[in-house]
């Protein structure tokens, strides 16, 4: 299993931007790709995760109503959209993925991407 991740950057306070994540390699359609972020000096946290087999998506409460988990058509890639960013979404946003359902903890997700780097600054 491969991820590919895209997207980040630098965005004014206020601002939005979408980072996109497309996997690779499973057979069925029983997994689940999950976003986390991990600020300086802090520990990677979960912000959201989307279920491929069913659409199901989760948010944490830090970003709930500003970003927005979407899959495409081809349904191996979602997309994270960020809205109403703001100095504390300031992270190394990561996607993973692994068969099974949502989950916001790091270990049940065996597979990640390389981290892409989001900075929110005016």
């Amino acid at each position: 299993v491969q991820l590919q991740a895209s997207g980040g950057g630098l965005v004014q306070p206020g601002g939005s931007l979408i980072v996109s994540c497309e996997a690779y390699g499973f057979s069925s359609d029983f997994y689940a790709i999950g976003w986390f972020r991990q600020a300086p000096g802090k520990e990677r946290e979960g912000i959201s995760c989307l279920s491929i087999s069913d659409g199901v998506t989760v948010y944490d409460d830090s970003v709930k109503g500003r970003f927005s988990i979407s899959r495409a058509q081809a349904k191996n890639t979602v997309y994270l959209q960020m809205n109403s960013l703001k100095s504390e979404d300031t992270a190394i946003y990561y996607c993973a993925t692994d068969e099974g359902r949502c989950s916001f903890l790091p270990r049940a997700y065996r597979y990640w991407g390389r981290g892409t780097l989001v900075t929110v600054s005016s």
